[in-house]
């Protein structure tokens, strides 16, 4: 005895979910982040400069969210955003 497909219905509803769930990716993905405060962006920036301190997973990546941003707007030439980039890099933890 053969195998019963699968009917078009059900189909119908996994592509209706994958649709529903790129949608929701994409949605998330084109919110633009709050701009930080000034007291959080001089805070950021401090212990950027001290390479001791230490930063969440989540701080490092806002910090070169910042400096890519930076670049775009032409604030910084590209060897020293590829500079900052690497320090900030290098800071990732790594669990």
């Amino acid at each position: 005895m053969g195998v019963q497909r699968t009917s078009f219905e059900k189909l119908q509803r996994d592509r209706a979910k994958k649709a529903k769930a790129a949608a929701k990716r994409e949605k998330r993905i084109d919110k633009t982040p709050e701009e930080l405060s000034e007291e959080e962006e001089a805070a950021a920036m401090a212990a950027l400069a001290n390479p001791e301190t230490e930063l969440s997973a989540a701080d490092l990546l806002i910090l070169i969210e910042q400096i890519h941003k930076q670049f775009d707007a032409e604030e910084i030439d590209f060897e020293e955003f590829e500079e900052r980039k690497t320090e900030l890099l290098a800071r990732l933890p790594i669990d």
